[in-house]
């Protein structure tokens, strides 16, 4: 659930929103969410000086309900 908003939420601020990509992954304190996105759009997501992935951490962090959930943006040139 919290994956298909965090892609719902990427989605409407990028250009590509075909090239969207959020993954989850169970990690020993809480999940992991990697939004991978085209990299046109890396700078969109990150936003001045992080705004925009401290916004979208918070509403998530405020939707998730069984324990903390980490928010990652990938680079693309990055595994």
């Amino acid at each position: 659930m919290l994956a298909d908003a965090l892609e719902h939420l990427v989605r409407g601020i990028v250009d590509n929103p075909d090239d969207v990509r959020v993954s989850q992954k169970p990690l020993r304190r809480g999940d992991l969410l990697e939004v991978r996105v085209h990299p046109d759009d890396l700078g969109r997501v990150i936003g001045r000086g992080g705004r925009t992935a401290k916004a979208l951490r918070t509403v998530i962090g405020a939707l998730a309900t069984e324990g903390p959930v980490r928010v990652d943006v990938v680079d693309v040139d990055r595994r």
